[in-house]
């Protein structure tokens, strides 16, 4: 990483990072300076006032400032109980936020003060559901350095997302950058090691007012952050689902291929009436025949039996998740067969172990199915044989406990 880099000429608020390796923050300003951990962090936190001085002011960056300068000043990490992480919003620190209009280009995003935003009552992403997300995390290794997973990945679904919905988005580079941007100015907010990690959720969105049922004038890039722990609250214990047959989530040709905000909004319904009946979540099939399998409200799924690993391909009704390529490429890696199909509801009722994955839950196994009021279990003790296997691996390379010979995270100090 390039620790000596001296920016000159640069607009208060924006943030240059000019490769992907070079992440280090070299701004300061008279005011304030962004935290830099250099040491491990400590389990023994200050009170959140006394480091609250560390972010003062919206404008944290001043042109011509050293990394070796703001190397120099640490904060502890915010006071809040790092034991005790749910799947809930903490607020944090600062938000990124970046324009263009119609037919342009993005440009000069910012970081902001955390805080709601204006929206034109006739936005298009509040009218006419113009909107997509993304959801990545960022862990703490125990030299204090950061870990980002595979962000490239998330960019290139968010441009693919963008397409079918008819708005322009930032580039692969800009989007990476602004991840970069907005985790390292809530560092303080990133987990302990083996605490939990930082969820980051881009957002783009239609912004501009429109009235008639068209694209959006004018568009928003926006990424916010919260420290999380576990998705379900079974944590890493086996969840609990039921078979949608009636509901159903993506339709062939429709939009359930991208991560737009129309997806999770249609899942409430169905969610809420499993979770009122005790179930962990929804299991939802596909529209036409109403036998295979698709996906789980947030998560795609996996069907193991001997050493095969099937899950649904991807055929334009199912998001193709990050976690989902990655735990892909780990099994095989492993010696498992993994097969990209369609899979009937008869071979999940018959498989010897069932899991699911995605960026919020990582890996989750699976302890029970029920359809058409018949449940199957799969083993109430906890992970299977080789969903822990895959579990482990993927959890060690996403934390830096093990080398990352796939190069897919990107370090931060």
């Amino acid at each position: 990483m390039e620790r000596s880099a001296v920016f000159g000429g640069l607009q208060p608020n924006y943030l240059l990072y000019p490769s992907r390796y070079s992440t280090s923050l070299p701004f300061s300003d008279h005011r304030t300076r962004l935290p830099n951990f250099s040491r491990p962090p400590s389990l023994s936190f200050k009170l959140q006032k006394q480091v609250s001085s560390c972010y003062s002011a919206v404008s944290p960056f001043k042109r011509g400032a050293t990394f070796s300068e703001t190397q120099s000043e640490t904060c502890e990490l915010a006071d809040i109980d790092w034991d005790d992480l749910g799947f809930s919003y903490v607020p944090t620190d600062y938000m990124y936020s970046m324009k263009c209009t119609k037919g342009g280009n993005f440009s000069k995003g910012e970081l902001q003060r955390f805080g709601n935003i204006e929206l034109s009552p006739s936005a298009g992403v509040l009218n006419y559901g113009q909107g997509l997300f993304e959801g990545l995390k960022a862990y703490r290794k125990e030299d204090g350095n950061l870990l980002l997973f595979r962000p490239e990945e998330n960019a290139m679904r968010m441009i693919m997302g963008a397409e079918r919905m008819c708005m322009p988005s930032p580039t692969v580079e800009q989007f990476v950058d602004a991840v970069k941007a907005t985790v390292l100015a809530n560092k303080r907010w990133v987990p302990p090691p083996g605490k939990g990690s930082l969820y980051i959720r881009p957002l783009l969105m239609g912004s501009g007012a429109v009235l008639g049922l068209a694209p959006s004038p004018e568009y928003t890039f926006l990424i916010y952050v919260s420290p999380v722990g576990n998705y379900f609250k079974e944590g890493v214990a086996p969840i609990h689902l039921i078979v949608e047959y009636e509901l159903h989530r993506a339709t062939p040709g429709g939009t359930g291929g991208v991560k737009t905000i129309g997806n999770y909004a249609a899942v409430l319904k169905a969610q809420s009436a499993a979770k009122a009946r005790g179930f962990s979540d929804v299991l939802y099939l596909d529209c036409v025949q109403k036998k295979y399998l698709e996906e789980v409200s947030s998560c795609n799924i996996f069907v193991v039996k001997g050493n095969t690993i099937s899950t649904p391909a991807i055929k334009g009704t199912i998001l193709p998740g990050i976690t989902r390529k990655s735990i892909i490429d780990v099994a095989r890696s492993q010696g498992f067969q993994v097969e990209e199909r369609l899979v009937t509801v008869d071979e999940l009722l018959d498989a010897d172990e069932v899991f699911c994955t995605g960026t919020a839950v990582v890996v989750s196994p699976v302890g029970s199915i029920t359809y058409k009021g018949k449940r199957k279990s799969y083993g109430e003790e906890g992970f299977g044989a080789v969903s822990e296997q895959l579990y482990s691996v993927l959890t060690k390379l996403q934390m830096g406990l093990i080398e990352d010979k796939m190069n897919w995270t990107v370090e931060l100090s």
